[in-house]
């Protein structure tokens, strides 16, 4: 597929109280997990990054935010930007239960738009979620601009919203466990036992 996967390794994981990366499930890490998923689907793995050396195991491609500390769009912003590829997929790494098959999916929706944001019971997802290229000078001028939400970013896209309902004949994808986000150590805990149970 000619588009690149871009995993952002996330910030300081402060409600965690460790790096939700690199906690694991099922005997690989989470950021692994992630990655293996998505390798199935896309040629090139991007990993954002501020901490390389934490992430050599990986054996991806990693590069280092050009505006550290200034969140997520700036991991989207470094990503974008040394994508060899227009289309990119964007994932963070606090998502265990990533569906390469919906990855796809929103890939190929993509034509014709600078992103595509899942629209879940309601919420956005801009990061599980399809960037073009393009879209890094968009995100530098509103980093530059001090507008460090994903919303600021998108406000100024061309975005296609894909919600459930649009998703409805794809059966096999579990949006419930794709969307689950492990910010807190009870949903670390929550994963694991999910894991287990597949």
């Amino acid at each position: 597929m000619k588009a690149a996967a871009i995993i952002l390794s996330g910030g300081k994981s402060s409600r965690m109280g460790t790096n939700k990366a690199l906690l694991k499930i099922n005997k690989k890490t989470n950021i692994e997990r992630i990655a293996d998923a998505l390798n199935m689907s896309f040629n090139d793995i991007i990993l954002v990054t501020n901490h390389p050396e934490e992430y050599q195991f990986l054996g991806v491609k990693m590069v280092s935010d050009q505006y550290p500390g200034q969140g997520p769009l700036a991991g989207v912003h470094a990503g974008l930007l040394s994508s060899p590829y227009e289309t990119n997929f964007v994932v963070a790494c606090d998502m265990p239960f990533v569906s390469a098959e919906l990855a796809e999916l929103l890939v190929k929706k993509s034509s014709g738009y600078d992103a595509v944001i899942p629209l879940i019971n309601g919420v956005q997802h801009p990061l599980f979620a399809v960037f073009q290229k393009r879209m890094a000078d968009v995100a530098a001028q509103s980093i530059e601009a001090g507008q460090l939400r994903m919303k600021n970013l998108l406000d100024r896209l061309n975005v296609l919203y894909v919600s459930e309902k649009d998703l409805q004949a794809y059966s096999s994808i579990d949006l419930e466990r794709v969307f689950f986000n492990m910010n807190h150590p009870n949903e670390y805990e929550d994963a694991k036992k999910w894991a287990e149970d597949r």
